[in-house]
């Protein structure tokens, strides 16, 4: 019997059971040990402002359409960061064994059911933190916002938003050669930013980022801005942050109406690129060597090697038994936490 989270309705979480599916010849089952809360785009499905669950996404259009939904509540299993243990492998499997690591995206459950195949491309080094597992999809959000961004070495680079992967992203920015300013409101996340590297904070609670950045960078502005909160005001600040005829690149889940953006004022008149990044691509000038699968490869690999610092992103852990308390923390109390992880094995009790 295993466990999953729900989402009753908007802002009700419960934990309920479900049956694991029998095990076939090709598959191995997986034993989640944690899994980690998004705070961007699954507060959105906790809140109820996904526009999966007030409209219908026509796939071969690609279009969301009034009426329906493409979800409705009650939703089980929403999340994409996960990491857990093989605890049982068919008959005709290769390329995993028993107690291997996997890393990868199955919601908030405590066993995966998969091919072999899938996991062998998903094992996590014997002797790497298991948690590290955790952020392969959202690490490859923020790498995937890199690659559009086209850092060149001596830019100076803005990244608006230091929850988990705005804190991956301003480490894979100077690891690419950039000069890296840290934007937040929220100063313990500036102060994590430092600490993993940023050579420069602003705190947009007492500051004017665009002017800050102008100040720090001669009055030129950002080489390029990269916007991760999916807040429209902080993407206008980035949008007045960056040079004249550069680059802003929208990686946020932007919620509702455009209220804040304000687009006959820098944006039209420094002709800026705002460029929208999301994890169904990458780059039109990149697709025929980067997937997602690399993405989510690469960003593990720098983890393992100690060039990403990942596990200092947790700051707080629940029993999968508490996930209304840990989604009702990020909800109500974003301030106090970075990446909030459940718990499915008990490794923290």
């Amino acid at each position: 019997m295993g466990r999953i989270v729900r989402f009753v309705e908007p802002g009700v979480v419960e934990v309920v059971d479900y049956e694991d599916p029998p095990l076939e010849p090709t598959q191995v089952r997986i034993e989640t040990l944690y899994s980690g809360i998004s705070a961007g785009t699954e507060l959105t499905a906790y809140r109820g402002s996904n526009p999966y669950t007030s409209k219908r996404w026509d796939e071969h259009d690609r279009m969301f359409i009034p009426g329906g939904a493409s979800f409705s509540y009650p939703i089980d299993g929403w999340g994409y960061e996960e990491v857990g243990r093989i605890a049982e492998v068919g008959g005709d499997t290769r390329g995993v064994e028993l107690g291997d690591v996997i890393y990868g995206t199955w919601g908030h459950r405590s066993t995966n059911t998969v091919p072999w195949q899938w996991a062998a491309n998903r094992v996590l080094g014997a002797q790497a933190d298991p948690r590290i597992g955790l952020f392969s999809r959202i690490g490859a959000i923020a790498l995937n916002g890199i690659l559009d961004a086209s850092i060149h070495l001596g830019e100076c680079v803005a990244v608006f938003g230091q929850g988990v992967p705005g804190l991956i992203a301003s480490q894979l920015a100077r690891l690419n050669g950039g000069t890296v300013i840290a934007v937040d409101a929220i100063p313990m996340r500036l102060e994590l930013a430092a600490e993993l590297g940023a050579h420069h904070t602003v705190d947009a609670s007492t500051q004017n980022a665009g002017e800050a950045i102008r100040s720090l960078t001669d009055g030129r502005g950002a080489d390029v801005s990269i916007e991760i909160t999916g807040s429209y005001r902080a993407l206008h600040e980035a949008i007045r942050s960056t040079a004249y005829n550069s680059r802003v690149v929208a990686c946020g889940f932007f919620q509702g109406e455009g209220a804040g953006l304000l687009l006959g004022e820098e944006f039209h008149h420094n002709r800026i690129q705002v460029v929208c990044s999301q994890i169904s691509g990458v780059s039109p000038s990149l697709g025929h060597r980067w997937s997602v699968d690399r993405l989510e490869q690469t960003v593990m690999k720098l983890a393992v090697e100690g060039k990403v610092n990942l596990a200092s992103l947790i700051t707080h852990v629940f029993p999968a038994e508490r996930a209304a308390e840990a989604f009702a923390l990020l909800a109500t109390s974003p301030q106090e936490a970075v990446q909030v992880v459940l718990d499915f094995a008990g490794a923290e009790d």
